[in-house]
């Protein structure tokens, strides 16, 4: 009966997102994001109180549209829109760690949610975020990196020295900070969304004049050749933070 109810739920939900991508008013990565999230929230009640139901919930995400170029947000508009005094102030203060702590990182949303305190380092000259591999795996190895805090992110961790406990297990944290942006005009462009800010963060690093290797480890891309030595020491990682920190 239980199991009725959850796939009847699930079913009126995905038909709300069917509608709405079909309609052009949100995107399927948008649609699967929540619908990931739901899934999990069931799949975690069934767990916990050990119903021993079996949860069809396979297949349940949409096709995802070509991949086009995410544009990036140009500083001018991250530092007086998105930066602006009270801008952010009705996102949840944790995914506005999060948003911040992207500015001058450029890690993925999913990344950044993940981080706990063990991996949040700010008692140094230095300090920086460690991305591991740990409860959420890693899009690939060359995602293992440490980042150099600096900026509006070191405030931003600074205030958030745990990380973000509400998120760490959320698969939709990016969508929710999306709409926000979106209702309160903070999206440069139509085509923007939260992603930009990892790509602004590697154009204003570019703009720099760093080194592509120490581009590509701070990213967490791969080389495009075979991986010789333990790449850039911290310092020098942290000099190239600097260079570009909102």
């Amino acid at each position: 009966m239980e199991t009725f109810h959850w796939t009847r739920s699930l079913g009126i939900i995905c038909s709300t997102f069917g509608r709405r991508v079909n309609a052009g008013e949100i995107k399927p990565s948008t649609a699967n994001g929540e619908i990931i999230g739901f899934t999990s929230a069931i799949r975690k009640v069934e767990k916990l109180k050990r119903l021993g139901i079996e949860l069809p919930f396979s297949d349940l995400t949409f096709k995802r549209q070509p991949k086009g170029t995410r544009p990036p947000f140009s500083p001018i508009w991250i530092t007086e829109k998105i930066l602006a005094p009270g801008a952010l102030t009705g996102l949840h203060p944790e995914a506005r760690g999060i948003l911040l702590g992207m500015v001058n990182t450029g890690y993925r949303p999913s990344e950044g949610a993940a981080l706990t305190a063990a991996r949040i380092v700010l008692d140094q000259d230095m300090p920086y975020i460690e991305i591991a591999g740990g409860d959420r795996t890693l899009k690939s190895e060359a995602s293992n990196r440490i980042i150099p805090l600096a900026g509006i992110s070191l405030e931003a961790f600074r205030d958030n020295p745990n990380g973000f406990p509400k998120y760490q297990d959320s698969s939709s944290v990016a969508a929710m900070i999306n709409r926000f942006l979106r209702s309160n005009g903070l999206l440069e462009t139509e085509a923007h969304t939260l992603y930009g800010l990892r790509h602004s963060f590697e154009d204003r690093l570019l703009d720099a004049d760093v080194d592509e290797r120490i581009r590509r480890d701070l990213m967490g891309h791969a080389l495009d050749r075979q991986r010789y030595g333990a790449g850039a020491t911290r310092a020098k990682l942290f000099e190239a933070i600097k260079k570009i920190a909102l």
